[in-house]
Parts: C-alpha cells; structure tokens; sequence
C-alpha cells in the first residue's frame, strides 16, 4: 500500500493517489496496480479510492489491489466526494494530493509528470491537458472523444479563462495534483461536479497553476459515469462557474448583468423621447418608453446590488481567510509554504 524512495534534498514528501470510483470494478484494478513504486522526491506513496455507490464489486478489487478505500453505499456525486479525497489527503498529512480516474483513461505512468512541478516547488496545481498534442503544442480532439463533449468542454475553458484572467486549455480534466497549499485553500460548493469551481476559486486566490498535456484514451464502447447527459453537464457546469465569478468579482458581475435591462432600456426610452421630442406625443411609444423606463431603473438597481455584494465580498474574503487558517490548525502539523 505504501513504498519508500529516497527524497530530494533530504525532505520527506507523501503522496496521496485517490481515485473516485463508480462501477470501476473492471479496470480500478489496474490502474492501482500500474501507479509508479518509485517517484523522484516522493517518501511515501498511499492509494485511496474513494467508492461513490458502486452496484459491482469496485470496493472488494479495490482492497484486493492495496488500496484504502472510503465507502457509504451513497451515490452523492463528484463535487461531494472530491470534498471528501481532500479530507482525506490532509488528514492523512499528505504534501500532495492526485485524483486519477479508475477507468484507465489516464495511464498511471503518468502520474510523476503531474507531481515533479510540485516537487520542485514550480507550482501548487498541476491539471492535466487533455486538447493540447504532446507532440507539437497543437489543440487537437482526442480520438473518439464526441465531438459535441469536446467543443462543450473548450468553450468552457474559454470562459473561466476569461473570468479568471488566465489561459487554460482544459479546466474539466480529473487527472491532476494538487500541494498543501492548494488543498487548504479549495473551498469548493457545487453539488455536482468540481471540476471548473476548482480552477476559478484557485485562480482567484492567486494559487499558482501549471498544466500539462498528457495521453489520454477514449473507449468507444464505454460510457461517462459524470457526464450520462450533455446538457445537463454542461448547464451544471455553467451554474458553478457563474456562481465562482459572482462570489469572487461581484462587481464586475454585476455590472455585466445590470449593463444589459439598463442598455435596453436606455434605447427604449430614446426612441419615445424623440419621438415625443418630434411629434408632441408619446404614441405609439408609450409602452416602450414605460418598458425602457422599467429597464433603465432595473439595471440602476442591479448595479447598486453589486455595490453591496461587492462590500460583501470582503467580508466574504475573510471569511475564505478565517476557513484557510482553521484548516491549517485543523490539519497541518507542517506550516504550508507562502
């Protein structure tokens, strides 16, 4: 279950490989079994699947392979038990947490590319890229991932690159590692999936973040166990990130969402302006100047609304301030590195 190796520079690293499983019974075997002994920088490795209501025998391949494994017989999604793998990792005082999935989608060869960054102390995130070609840095549709899942996915990296300020080509890969310091400061709400919130939340927190293209294999006979509908993956998926950006930029949300009613209404109330200016009457205008007179007020209001939340947005910062540091009493018995 674990090994020991010789650490770089005499400091001693433990790593956490935790896979959230479903019905994984069928491959969540090998992929333990094929997760490197001998990691440059690494002390210890441990192994921990994390069941999320399996109807097969994922639990019992799972202990049989040397894994730790975490099991309630609940189906409660991936956003609740990523929550749960970082309990987990930081209980277990790991230095660095990796979520790989048990589907072998991911070769666990891979697994030290992910980590050196971290070891190296280059960065607090490693996120594995699954559109950039190793070969030659070229975006490029992995072979027989749906085309539909592929262009949903790097719109969605679009957009939390640009809420984010950041340039990412893949914020909904599950192959990836994360430091202390990136583990403590995840406070992630969504109820479905996790995968975007992270990259928003860390980002907005100035956590360093690297990815890196790795292989990945898409089994035309199998199904996503995350993504059983596309619309509803990718309308989750836009909630959590919406959420991200209003909680942490409320003003510029805001004034996103309040430039819209206030801009038509604007126009609304133009056009029955001239033409009361014009022609001394407000007819046939009349109900759009009311609507643009309604609009241009709604937009004022939502404004002042992200005024409010921006002052909350303080206090919300503290509160982000005050979780980070009851963590770090709860769980380190090493300071993080700021």
């Amino acid at each position: 279950m674990t090994d020991t190796m010789i650490a770089i520079n005499g400091e001693s690293m433990k790593l956490l490989v935790i896979s959230i499983c479903k019905d994984e019974a069928k491959t969540i075997g090998e992929v333990l079994d094929r997760i490197p002994k001998n990691i440059a920088g690494i002390t210890k490795i441990d192994k921990w699947v994390i069941d999320d209501g399996s109807s097969d025998n994922t639990v019992a391949v799972a202990l049989k392979h040397g894994a730790n494994v975490q099991s309630d017989g609940a189906n409660k999604k991936l956003a609740f038990r990523f929550r749960e793998a970082l309990d987990i990792a930081l209980n277990n005082d790991a230095d660095i947490l990796l979520n790989i999935d048990g589907d072998l989608q991911f070769d666990p060869a891979d697994i030290p590319i992910l980590v050196k960054p971290i070891v190296e102390d280059k960065t607090d995130f490693v996120a594995a890229d699954r559109f950039t070609n190793i070969q030659d840095g070229k975006a490029h549709r992995p072979k027989n991932m749906p085309a539909a899942k592929y262009w949903g996915n790097r719109a969605g990296a679009k957009i939390v690159s640009q809420l984010s300020k950041h340039n990412f080509n893949d914020v909904t890969c599950g192959f990836r590692a994360y430091n202390r310091k990136a583990m403590i400061a995840l406070n992630t709400s969504g109820t479905y999936t996790y995968t975007q919130e992270s990259f928003q939340v860390l980002a907005m927190k100035r956590i360093r973040i690297m990815s890196l293209p790795v292989k990945v294999t898409y089994f035309p006979e199998r199904k996503s166990r995350v993504v059983t509908s596309t619309f509803k993956y990718m309308s989750q998926s836009a909630v959590n990130i919406l959420r991200s950006y209003r909680d942490f930029a409320p003003l510029s949300f805001f004034t996103l969402l309040g430039a819209i009613p206030f801009v038509i209404g604007t126009i609304g109330m133009l056009i029955a302006g001239i033409h009361w200016a014009t022609a001394k009457q407000i007819t046939p205008y009349k109900g759009i100047g009311i609507a643009g007179i309604y609009l241009f007020t709604l937009g004022i209001i939502i404004w002042i609304i992200g005024l409010l939340a921006d002052m909350l947005s303080r206090m919300l910062s503290n509160q982000e301030k005050i979780i980070e540091l009851t963590r770090e009493i709860k769980y380190n018995k090493r300071p993080t590195k700021k």
